[in-house]
């Protein structure tokens, strides 16, 4: 009987068992957003100072390697991303002629909420010049943005961007958003300029009464909330 049981075929390997870079590949290859480190440890049973040090050997391996994707950390986790080298055959192959980008309104109203967070859509519309209504309602529906409380003083609600901006944009935090050093007088000046009639057209205000609708420089984006 004891010979039998040294004879018996071994069962299949635990997940503690498996090679861990392997292992970490093949979990990275189907996850929908970035895997923290905390989140692999734990699927891969391993200490998560032996998954951090994998992982970075891994994207080391891949440059070295030339692969034409990469694996970085973005928005607090690790994902596989095409290396930029290579990111017009994937466009050509995916979106074939199709492309689904964010307009020029829309990629103006989301650099306002980057750089201003937390800010109302009076603001961010004093600082465009036009009326962000709609394209703030898209930015909220692609998960770009969010609400994040109220202001104090009007009540008016506060935008702020969302990790998935983060994932989007390739970005581990907001500090690495490019200096707006050069742009801001540009944009101090025109926000000082239509301060005045902001409130008129921001949802989110207090109510002051009856009277007509102003928009800043006399127009609005309305055609934002449907050209994405």
């Amino acid at each position: 009987m004891s010979e039998e049981r040294a004879g018996a075929p071994a069962g299949p390997p635990t997940v503690a068992d498996l090679d861990l870079k392997p292992a970490l590949e093949a979990v990275l290859m189907v996850v929908d957003e970035p895997a923290t480190e905390e989140q692999l440890a734990k699927t891969l049973q391993r200490p998560r100072r032996q998954i951090a040090d994998a992982l970075r050997e891994l994207a080391d391996e891949y440059t070295a390697q030339g692969r034409g994707f990469e694996l970085r950390t973005v928005a607090g986790g690790w994902r596989y991303y095409t290396r930029p080298a290579y990111a017009a055959a994937v466009e050509d192959f995916v979106l074939d002629g199709q492309q689904a980008r964010l307009t020029q309104a829309a990629l103006e109203t989301l650099a306002v909420v980057a750089y201003r967070q937390p800010v109302s859509r009076s603001r961010v519309s004093a600082v465009r010049g036009v009326n962000c209504d709609g394209v703030m309602r898209t930015l909220l529906q692609r998960g770009l943005v969010q609400e994040a409380g109220a202001e104090p003083e009007t009540g008016a609600i506060l935008y702020t961007t969302t990790n998935y901006f983060l994932e989007r944009m390739g970005l581990r935090g907001l500090d690495e958003l490019p200096e707006l050093a050069p742009f801001l007088p540009e944009a101090e000046a025109i926000e000082a300029e239509t301060q005045e009639g902001v409130p008129s057209f921001d949802p989110d205000a207090p109510d002051d009464g009856p009277g007509p609708r102003t928009t800043v420089r006399g127009y609005d984006d309305a055609d934002d909330q449907t050209d994405i």
